[in-house]
């Protein structure tokens, strides 16, 4: 399988709250589109430092990551993020990458917004199984357990 781009709209949570307040327009509200890399050896989103300077996202902490190298380095974490895809959205926090690294998409957004990847097409695809809105397991069901 190939490397796998999806077409995400990021928004400062933040400014939605200001503008549901009505301390800041609608029109104020900083949002981006971006194409990203679908990484599900990620957890989290990953953005770089471009990204979280035009979206104005405050550093919430920092946390240490590990590289796909096996390096460990110490990363900002911004947020809040609404991120969306297709009739998906989330929020989520992401960790900040140097320079103009490659925007990342990690499995827990993906989880989330209950989206797959197709390997057919080589796409991230919205859930098959629930087309219209994203569904998730609020719990681990296990099968019953018999009393011999």
């Amino acid at each position: 399988m190939g490397l796998i781009y999806a077409e995400l709209e990021l928004i400062n949570a933040g400014d939605i709250e200001l503008a549901r307040r009505h301390y800041i327009g609608e029109e104020e509200i900083k949002r981006m589109r971006v194409n990203a890399l679908v990484d599900t050896g990620a957890y989290m989103l990953c953005i770089n430092e471009s990204v979280q300077e035009q979206l104005q996202l405050p550093v919430l902490e920092l946390r240490k990551g590990v590289n796909a190298n096996g390096e460990i380095r110490e990363y900002k974490v911004v947020g809040p993020i609404e991120l969306k895809f297709k009739n998906r959205r989330t929020l989520c926090e992401a960790m900040v990458l140097s320079g103009d690294n490659e925007i990342l998409l990690g499995s827990i957004p993906l989880e989330n917004m209950d989206v797959l990847i197709d390997p057919l097409r080589q796409e991230l695809i919205v859930n098959p199984e629930h087309p219209y809105y994203a569904q998730m397991s609020l719990k681990h069901v296990r099968p019953p357990k018999y009393i011999q």
